[in-house]
């Protein structure tokens, strides 16, 4: 069965406030990048991982790195888009070791050509790094990137979404890790 779904893992973050890279820290003696790719598998046809970084290889999906540097998640999506030889992609970030087919599934609910996204919002925040994305929004991001655009947040606000309110038993399954008192507090160390 084609799924026409792409699974795409964003790893190229500098880590700066973890001091570690966070994509290899371990939750249950598995990193959390392989706890992301296991939980996406299932319900993807290809999995790629965006990251300039060699040692993410070991994870045995496609990598490509982030040509366009310095622009964070903004260039990260772009990239992974790109990429992607389907319409629709879950781009997750690799601080995210918890999320599975729960938080998955709304998502992929809301599926249709009319939303670019479909994201959740929690605490009064958006999830634009644990979202749907309808590759027809990929000239959305060229844009940004060619005007030197480097707030994900200031993108997603040109695209057509769906913003769904976080049902309370996945809360703390999209939690995002990064930094030593995430760790703590989300029972990871």
């Amino acid at each position: 069965m084609q799924k026409n779904i792409t699974g795409i893992i964003l790893a190229g973050g500098k880590s700066s406030r973890m001091g570690t890279d966070k994509g290899t820290l371990l939750l249950n003696d598995i990193t959390f990048t392989q706890h992301i790719i296991n939980n996406l598998r299932p319900i993807v046809d290809e999995i790629i991982i965006v990251s300039n970084q060699e040692s993410y290889d070991q994870f045995g999906v496609k990598r490509i790195s982030d040509n366009v540097q310095d622009y964070g998640p903004v260039a990260a999506v772009y990239t992974g888009l790109k990429e992607s030889k389907t319409d629709y992609s879950l781009i997750i970030s690799c601080d995210a070791p918890k999320v599975d087919i729960d938080v998955f599934k709304p998502l992929l609910e809301h599926r249709n050509n009319k939303y670019d996204i479909v994201q959740y919002i929690c605490n009064s925040r958006t999830t634009p790094l644990t979202a749907l994305y309808n590759r027809k929004c990929l000239g959305i991001f060229k844009l940004a990137l060619k005007n030197k655009i480097q707030k994900l947040r200031f993108v997603i606000k040109q695209l057509d979404d769906k913003t769904l309110v976080t049902p309370d038993h996945i809360k703390d399954k999209i939690v995002n890790i990064n930094t030593p008192k995430d760790l703590e507090r989300h029972n990871i160390c």
